[in-house]
């Protein structure tokens, strides 16, 4: 970490208080810890919404039962199809019927965005969520 620098922050007495229970929810140590969570958030998700080019890694977890028809089939299709961004997927049997499938992926923020809607979006998916990050280059 860099020098660090110190600032002031006024807010609403109950704003504070809110965040307080929040951080101690959360086992942050402290409020400047908090807040730098907040922060380097907010610019992760700035670099992967605002720049379709910016190198992303990503989760995206599906849900669906796997009597629908062909459904694990067509994930898997969609998987090679994009093999070039597809690190790695789990496939789990979370009952008789329903299984959850997690995808790895890594590539241009737009494409790893276009592979999560078009499985997210497979008939046959009863939820889905894609969940993006940084490779951590650019963060501090």
């Amino acid at each position: 970490m860099g020098e660090a620098a110190r600032y002031t922050v006024s807010m609403d007495g109950r704003l504070l208080e809110q965040f307080d229970e929040l951080i101690d929810k959360r086992g942050y140590a402290n409020r400047s810890e908090a807040i730098r969570g907040l922060i380097r958030g907010a610019l992760v998700e700035e670099q992967w919404s605002a720049r379709p080019a910016a190198k992303v890694a990503a989760t995206i977890t599906l849900v669906y039962s796997h009597h629908a028809g062909g459904i694990a089939n067509q994930v898997a299709h969609t998987q090679h199809h994009h093999c070039n961004l597809v690190v790695s997927s789990t496939h789990v049997h979370l009952d008789n019927d329903n299984c959850l499938e997690v995808v790895i992926v890594r590539g241009p923020s737009a494409r790893v965005r276009k592979l999560a809607e078009e499985l997210i979006s497979l008939k046959g998916i009863k939820h889905g969520k894609a969940v993006f990050t940084t490779e951590g280059k650019d963060i501090v």
